[in-house]
C-alpha cells in the first residue's frame, strides 16, 4: 500500500468529515442569510420541476442506500438470512435505478443552467463546481456496476463495508482493507468524500434545515410559481351608504335677547 493510498483512505476521510461538520457550523453561525438553496425558479421554471424531483429522489435514495448498506454490520444481514451475494445484487439493482434517475435529473438541471442566459447571470462558480462534481461522482458510481456484476460473490462489497465501518469506529489500518479493490471504486470513493468537504461552501447547506431531504420526498405538493394567476376576481367593495345627516343644532339666540318658552 502506497503512502498516497494511506492518506486518501486512512486520513483524508476524517479531514473531509471535519470540514463538513465544522464548516457547516461556522457558516450557520456567521452567514445565516446565505443558509438557503437560493431557488432560481422565478428565472427559469421550465426544466426545474422534472430535473429537481428526479435528482432529489435519486440522490437521497443513493445517500441512504450507501449509508445503510455500508454501515450495517454484516452480522445483521446474516441474521436476516441475506447472503453477501444477494445483498450485492440488491445493491446493483437499486443503485442502477436510483443512479439513472439522479443522472437524468442532474443533466436536466445542468442543461437548464447552461442554456438560460438569466440563470447563468446569477450563477456562481461554486454552482458549476457542485453540479459537475456530482456528475463525475455519479458516472463513476454507475461505472462500478458492471464490475460488481462480474464479481457477484460480494467479496468486494464486504471489503468496502469493512473499510467504511472501520472509519466511523476510528479503527487503525482502514486503508489496508482496500487491498485489491479496483481503482474505479477508489476514485468514486475519493470523489464522494471530497463532496462532503465542498458541502459547507455551496448551496447544499440548505439540506441541514430540519434535514429537509426526507420531507422533500414525502411532501404532498411542490410550490411552483406560475406565470398565470387563476385567482378569483374580488368583488368591488360596496359603496358606502351616505351618512345620515346629523341633526342641526338650534339657532343661537341673539346676544341680549331672552328665550321664550311656550307654555
Amino acid at each position: 500500500m502506497s503512502s498516497l493510498e494511506h492518506f486518501l483512505f486512512g486520513i483524508y476521510p476524517y479531514i473531509a468529515l471535519s470540514v463538513f461538520l465544522l464548516g457547516s457550523l461556522l457558516r450557520f453561525d456567521r452567514e445565516q442569510y446565505s443558509w438557503r438553496s437560493e431557488s432560481s425558479q422565478m428565472l427559469s421554471p421550465g426544466l426545474l420541476r422534472w430535473g429537481s424531483n428526479l435528482f432529489h429522489l435519486g440522490v437521497l435514495g443513493l445517500f441512504f442506500g450507501h449509508a445503510v448498506g455500508m454501515l450495517t454490520p454484516k452480522a445483521v444481514f446474516h441474521a436476516l438470512g441475506v447472503t453477501a451475494a444477494q445483498k450485492q445484487m440488491l445493491a446493483i439493482g437499486a443503485g442502477g435505478v436510483l443512479g439513472s434517475l439522479c443522472l437524468v435529473g442532474l443533466l436536466l438541471l445542468i442543461v437548464r443552467r447552461l442554456g438560460n442566459e438569466r440563470l447563468r447571470a446569477v450563477s456562481r462558480p461554486m454552482d458549476y463546481v457542485v453540479q459537475f462534481w456530482l456528475l463525475a461522482t455519479l458516472l463513476l458510481g454507475l461505472s462500478t456496476l458492471p464490475l460488481s456484476v462480474q464479481h457477484s460473490d460480494g467479496a468486494t462489497m464486504l471489503q468496502l463495508m469493512g473499510w467504511a465501518q472501520s472509519i466511523v469506529t476510528f479503527q487503525g489500518g482502514s486503508a489496508g482493507l482496500l487491498q485489491g479493490v479496483s481503482a474505479v471504486f477508489k476514485l468514486h470513493m475519493f470523489m464522494g468524500m471530497t463532496l462532503f468537504a465542498i458541502f459547507p461552501f455551496s448551496r447544499l447547506v440548505h439540506v441541514w434545515s430540519g434535514f429537509a431531504s426526507v420531507g422533500y420526498v414525502l411532501r404532498p405538493y411542490q410550490l411552483v410559481r406560475s406565470r398565470r394567476l387563476n385567482l378569483p376576481r374580488e368583488a368591488a367593495p360596496a359603496e358606502a351608504a351616505p351618512a345620515a345627516a346629523a341633526p342641526s343644532a338650534p339657532p343661537l339666540a341673539p346676544v341680549g335677547s331672552r328665550s321664550v318658552q311656550g307654555a
